[in-house]
């Protein structure tokens, strides 16, 4: 694991904030957000996206720590056709005491 991350690998490991009952919860309890992100993606890589992401000049975000899940692709029929969803990967990441993710102010940047 080198220390000098490729940013343009940064940028496309995170696909997108997974949205969900759940994950509210989790982020209300525990100081986490979960993500989609990338199949081949690493913890390192996951954490130091996170970082580069959503870190402003003035508040900078720091990781905890990243638990990874992989998600198996559920089984569908259409008829006699059966198929499957795309399996993907999903990150738990657990910021640090006083830090937070503002999703509303990221997409303002933009």
């Amino acid at each position: 694991m080198s220390a000098v991350q490729n940013p343009e690998r940064l940028m496309q490991v995170i696909l997108a904030p997974v949205i969900s009952e759940k994950s509210t919860f989790v982020a209300d309890k525990n100081n986490q957000v979960v993500f989609r992100v990338a199949a081949d993606a690493t913890k390192h890589e996951i954490k130091a996206a996170v970082e580069l992401m959503f870190s402003a000049k003035d508040k900078k975000v720091e990781v905890k720590s990243v638990q990874v899940v992989n998600v198996r692709g559920k089984g569908k029929r259409f008829g006699q056709l059966a198929g499957r969803r795309a399996h993907w990967k999903k990150a738990y990441v657990c910021l640090k005491p006083g830090q937070e993710i503002n999703f509303a102010e990221q997409a303002e940047a933009k």
